[in-house]
């Protein structure tokens, strides 16, 4: 469902993501894994289609995000780590806002009832968002991603900034995407590895260096803690040469 192949970003002489390659399937939850300016956003915003890449190809569900990337936003539902919403709109409206633009009539209003189920915003659905705390705007943030019941949902840092409060929410809303999409999760905190998914892709200055299972990671946070920085520790160079004059 998901497919990066030998992704490569460049800007001037940095290389912000080298030949990253790695497919998800459906069904699965994977935590993307690495330091911050480890190349994760980059690679995530070629995954979406918001990046073209210096060379390789990504693809949702098939459709190749460069080409073909109307029919792959289809597929695709995309929370970025920050979330533009409109702040003088309420949960309802802003829903009501897209599903007059993505969905059929006939769809408008189960979906918006099972998204807001599914993000647990019903307490808050008639309340500006502009009132709101950031945990229940990154919630709205996910119910708008989710309206059109994509097969694919990539979340960019859904949690940072968060208090722990609003990080289990956040964590409880991923895992009720998680029974029915193909989640991919990039964060750079180890805890949300260990909370919710089953595999991780972990990426260092740019490159791919580790995709296994989440039990072959480490066994508890200390395991967690070692191998970051096992993974981290030989730091690459990230520059091509500079061209003779």
């Amino acid at each position: 469902m998901i497919q990066a192949q030998n992704l490569t970003k460049i800007y001037g002489r940095f290389i912000a993501a080298n030949d990253v390659s790695f497919n998800i399937s459906r069904g699965e939850v994977v935590c993307f894994l690495g330091p911050n300016g480890a190349g994760k956003s980059t690679t995530i915003k070629m995954l979406t289609g918001f990046l073209t890449p210096t060379s390789g190809q990504a693809q949702i569900a098939g459709f190749d995000m460069t080409t073909q990337r109307l029919e792959g936003a289809k597929r695709l539902g995309y929370l970025p780590e920050n979330v533009s919403l409109y702040p003088d709109m309420t949960p309802e409206s802003l829903l009501n806002f897209f599903a007059e633009i993505r969905l059929d009539r006939k769809d408008r209003r189960r979906r918006i009832d099972e998204v807001v189920a599914l993000c647990e915003l019903q307490s808050v659905f008639r309340r500006p968002i502009s009132r709101l705390s950031k945990g229940y705007r990154q919630r709205v943030g996910m119910a708008q991603a989710l309206l059109h019941d994509p097969d694919v949902v990539i979340l960019d840092e859904p949690t940072s900034g968060l208090d722990p409060n609003q990080i289990q929410h956040v964590r409880d809303s991923i895992k009720r995407i998680g029974r029915t999409k193909t989640v991919l999760l990039s964060t750079h905190i180890l805890q949300e590895a260990r909370a919710m998914a089953s595999r991780i892709i972990f990426i260092s200055d740019g490159r791919l260096v580790f995709d296994d299972d989440v039990a072959n990671f480490g066994k508890d946070i200390d395991d967690f803690d070692q191998r970051f920085k096992s993974l981290t520790k030989d730091k690459k160079d990230r520059y091509l040469p500079k061209r003779a004059t």
